[in-house]
């Protein structure tokens, strides 16, 4: 069976460093080149008052997005990429830099040709 790319689900509970919008954009860049992934772009937006952060790090192999709850202590990643890279590569680097007390991972693969 073959398929365009594999698409990460991904919830940070009890997460860390979620109104950090430098520490977040270099989370995100981080994670997408631990999974061989090729950077293009990055925009993420910094809300007021509660701090939360939303924004894209555009791949050639596809995205990485977030959404940040810090008063919540919750983030919602997607993180979709084609090709021969490997999305699961930037858990750990997205655990190590936000720290979360629970992460639940769902996975999709997009594109499926049967």
């Amino acid at each position: 069976m073959s398929f365009a790319g594999t698409h990460l689900l991904i919830d940070l509970s009890g997460a860390e460093n979620l109104d950090d919008l430098p520490a977040i954009e270099t989370a995100l860049k981080e994670a997408a080149l631990a999974g061989g992934a090729t950077i293009l772009n990055s925009d993420l937006h910094h809300f007021e008052p509660n701090g939360g952060v939303s924004g894209v790090v555009i791949l050639a192999e596809s995205h990485i997005t977030i959404h940040t709850w810090p008063e919540k202590g919750f983030a919602a990643l997607d993180v979709f990429m084609c090709g021969e890279c490997d999305p699961y590569k930037s858990i750990p680097v997205l655990k190590r830099a936000f720290k979360p007390t629970a992460i639940q991972v769902s996975e999709s693969r997009r594109g499926l040709q049967v």
